[in-house]
């Protein structure tokens, strides 16, 4: 089996607001960056968009460390998915789960490769995840001059 570390992160400007998201994608020496941008989104759909795009991104089954700065994507994937999916994704107050869409794809990603989830503090000089955060902000900035 493969093996990638993908580094991920979202960003945005105001919450919601307009959105960017980055995953780079590290096979040995070799890194791959991907990117996108959405109009009108929060600052935790960009967290669980690049991670779902760096998995997409990954043609076969693949042994993956994903590493994110947030707790929300790294939290939900550890621990609450397995009692919401119990729970036909609701909550334990019996209410459905906020961004439903994008976990439920998270979920489907999560059984086609073997995922570890790992959490990193944002803004600790960790060079390859500040890369991350620098991609993902620059997207909203040229989308937003693109507009203007």
């Amino acid at each position: 089996m493969n093996f990638v570390e993908i580094y991920t992160d979202g960003s945005c400007k105001g919450n919601p607001g307009p959105g960017g998201w980055a995953a780079i994608i590290k096979r040995g020496d070799n890194k791959s960056r991907i990117s996108g941008f959405e109009k009108n989104t929060t600052n935790n759909r960009m967290e669980l968009m690049a991670a779902i795009k760096g998995l997409e991104a990954l043609s076969k089954p693949t042994k993956v460390e994903l590493y994110s700065d947030s707790n929300y994507l790294v939290k939900g994937m550890n621990n609450w998915l397995v009692n919401w999916k119990k729970r036909y994704w609701k909550t334990a107050a019996q209410k459905p789960i906020k961004n439903m869409d994008l976990w439920q794809s998270l979920d489907k990603l999560n059984q086609k490769h073997q995922i570890s989830w790992n959490w990193v503090k944002g803004h600790s000089n960790k060079i390859i995840n500040e890369e991350c955060d620098t991609i993902a902000k620059l997207e909203i900035e040229k989308n937003i001059q693109e507009d203007n």
